[in-house]
């Protein structure tokens, strides 16, 4: 592979992983918002005993944890683009030598 197709394609993995990084900033605060409501209703449902207030609770958990296997799909995208990364720039080493 040539020097300057690994180049582009260094670029273009290091503009995806920036792009997954910001994703990942903004599934952890809606996660922490998410994880914080379901955290309440799981209160308010222990107080109530009412089954609104369970489903409030189950329904709120679900979305918490829909947005924690989120979480760890962007986590894995990121290393993979890393490990990505990490060969590109082995051949771009091996490429100068």
């Amino acid at each position: 592979m040539s020097r300057s197709l690994i180049e582009r394609r260094l670029v273009e993995v290091n503009r995806r992983l920036r792009r997954a990084r910001e994703e990942l900033s903004v599934v952890d605060e809606q996660l922490g918002a998410l994880t914080e409501a379901a955290e309440e209703t799981r209160i308010r449902a222990l107080v109530s005993e009412t089954p609104l207030a369970d489903h409030d609770h189950r329904d709120a958990q679900r979305h918490a944890d829909a947005m924690a296997r989120s979480r760890a799909a962007a986590m894995a995208s990121i290393a993979e683009l890393e490990r990505a990364q990490d060969d590109l720039l082995d051949r771009l080493v091996i490429e100068s030598r």
